[in-house]
């Protein structure tokens, strides 16, 4: 569930919910992946635009909501010059501190209010390339090694119905017959436990649930 806004406080360390004029700054800036898998990730790339409300801090003092939303899929330098393009057309003289009072299109990746703009760019621009998948990825690893986080692409395995259609899918792709298990007159009594396979693999990978399905990681 993203932020939702608040209406100023005299006493919240100056924080607050920035909903008066829903400015465009920094709007309007301007997946495939390795052999195989590449079948297996989201087809989709029309996810939700990450953005950040980021609120003038000297304008909330004074009883003022002031701020814009501003894309999070974009460098740090241009996150940085739309924020202070905000702080530019502020009231108040002298506005330079902010602070992020709102948020969406993160799909469950949680900011605070003083998040550093390299983390959001790095985020952002995540998210957009490989949408839900890679919020499941910074529950593996974090987000504030951009090492690891670049790493996405190298440990993704897919995205499947269940633990137990990737387990089906391995035993395909490692040519095993589960139907063919055994001697020929012994086959029809040898059944392979896919649940109990599907529990093993799931012990030494990283799975990310949601309500399309699992989002499966080699671990790191």
């Amino acid at each position: 569930m993203e932020n939702q806004p608040r209406q100023p406080h005299e006493h919240d360390r100056q924080h607050g919910q920035g909903q008066g004029q829903n400015e465009a700054t920094g709007l309007g800036n301007g997946q495939d992946q390795d052999q195989d898998r590449t079948d297996q990730r989201a087809e989709s790339t029309h996810w939700p635009t990450p953005k950040i409300y980021a609120a003038s801090l000297s304008d909330y003092n004074a009883g003022v909501l002031h701020g814009a939303w501003i894309r999070a899929d974009q460098d740090e330098d241009e996150i940085e010059e739309a924020i202070t393009a905000m702080l530019e057309r502020s009231s108040q003289p002298g506005a330079e501190e902010w602070a992020i009072h709102n948020y969406e299109g993160f799909s469950g990746i949680q900011l605070s209010e003083y998040e550093q703009t390299d983390t959001i760019a790095r985020l952002g621009t995540g998210l957009a390339e490989h949408g839900p998948a890679f919020a499941h990825w910074t529950d593996c690893v974090g987000t504030g090694d951009q090492d690891l986080l670049d790493q996405f692409n190298q440990h993704y395995l897919g995205h499947w119905d269940t633990m137990e259609d990737y387990a089906e899918q391995l035993l395909d792709d490692l040519g095993i017959d589960t139907e063919g298990l055994g001697p020929e007159m012994l086959r029809p009594y040898i059944r392979l436990d896919i649940e109990a396979f599907a529990r093993d693999l799931a012990c030494e990978l990283h799975v990310g649930q949601d309500g399309d399905g699992v989002h499966v990681f080699e671990a790191v």
